[in-house]
């Protein structure tokens, strides 16, 4: 005896599923764009780094032509060979044959060290400061006047 063959349902790709299990469809977005949660914590520090990088630039356009700006997480496990102590909040990577000069400002370290967003603003500008300070070959005092080192 031979059962009827039935035409198998199109449940789409293997591991997805078209509505929740209460039959209610796909879920909608829990903070509209509107309000400011909308944005990640890493999204608004990216904002901010680039706020500040805007800054610098203005006042040091050509000193820093070329140089690339980059946020990244944490930094790599092996610490550079001129660090001592401590987790890095920023890097700077001269200039090499073929690539540009590079700065990286490390999220994770420095939002655990603000309290608020008013003082990560702080901290990051600071951060770039010094990074554009070590690059240029002068004293953070001249790159911005409000360093507060």
């Amino acid at each position: 005896m031979t059962l009827p063959v039935r035409p198998a349902r199109d449940a789409g790709p293997v591991g997805t599923r078209r509505r929740d299990r209460r039959g209610r469809g796909p879920r909608g977005l829990v903070v509209p764009p509107s309000l400011p949660a909308y944005r990640t914590r890493a999204e608004r520090f990216d904002d901010t780094v680039l706020e500040e990088v805007e800054r610098l630039e203005r006042r040091w356009a050509d000193e820093l032509e070329g140089t690339e700006f980059a946020v990244e997480d944490v930094p790599p496990s092996q610490p550079a060979p001129w660090e001592r102590g401590g987790v890095p909040l920023g890097r700077c990577f001269p200039a090499d044959v073929g690539t540009a000069a590079r700065i990286v400002v490390y999220r994770r370290p420095v939002e655990t060290r603000a309290v608020d967003e008013g003082e990560l603003a702080e901290l990051v500008r600071d951060v770039l400061v010094e990074q554009v300070a070590h690059l240029l070959s002068r004293p953070p005092e001249d790159v911005d006047p409000h360093y507060r080192g």
